[in-house]
Parts: structure tokens; sequence; C-alpha cells
């Protein structure tokens, strides 16, 4: 059981956050869970935690966390590099390319990215 209920994304344009979340975290097996028309885009991969996408309730532009990322599992170094490949097609922007972190630990493979609001995310495998 996860610790984590959820995780709550602000996007300025829900459908463009949609078509990069589809093919970003669908390469590390997240799907869209099926919602009501007018709701949020939410991602489960299996279960909780749920990545939801929303606008700010307080009609503000969203903005991005200065310091803050979210990590993402990755079941293969193939799934790590595909997360980032789709993100930088999708209008992301490279905030560290796919490879070993050794500081992190032996096996720590991982890639960075910024979605097109400046979240910053994080695919990562530790799997040798």
């Amino acid at each position: 059981m996860s610790v984590i209920s959820h995780i709550t994304l602000g996007t300025n344009d829900p459908s463009r956050a949609s078509r990069f979340y589809d093919a970003v975290i669908g390469a590390l097996g997240f799907e869209r869970l099926h919602k009501p028309p007018g709701k949020p885009p939410a991602y489960e991969k299996g279960g909780p935690p749920t990545v939801y996408l929303y606008t700010p309730e307080d009609g503000r532009p969203a903005t991005w966390g200065n310091g803050t990322h979210v990590a993402f599992t990755a079941d293969s170094r193939e799934q790590v590099r595909a997360f980032h490949e789709k993100a930088l097609a999708l209008g992301g922007a490279c905030a560290g390319p796919p490879g070993p972190r050794p500081a992190y630990g032996r096996n720590y493979y991982a890639a960075y990215v910024r979605d097109p609001d400046g979240n910053k995310l994080q695919a990562v495998c530790t799997r040798g």
C-alpha cells in the first residue's frame, strides 16, 4: 500500500498537459483514468498514488515549485529513456539527460524533464 494518496500538478492548459502526460508517464506504464467530462485528467499505474493535473482554483496561473519535483519509478532504463524522449518531443525541456547517477546508488539511472508548465519530473530505475 502506498503512503501517498495523490499528487496534484498545476497546469495552465489541461489539453496540452493531457497530451504530454498521456505519452510521457504513459511510457512508464501509467494510464489515464476515465473521468466525467470537465474533470481534470488523472493517471495511475495500477493504483495510487494518483497524479492529477489541475488548473488553480484561485484563478491565478499555475506555477512550478522551485526545488520540488516528482519522481516516477521506471521498470527499466529503456523506460527512462522513452520518458525523456517523449517529454522533449512534446514540448518539455531537459533538466538532466538519461544516465547513471552513481552519487545516489550503484544502479541508479534517471532522467529529469520539465513539463510545458515548468513542473520538474524525474523517471528513475534502480535495477541493474
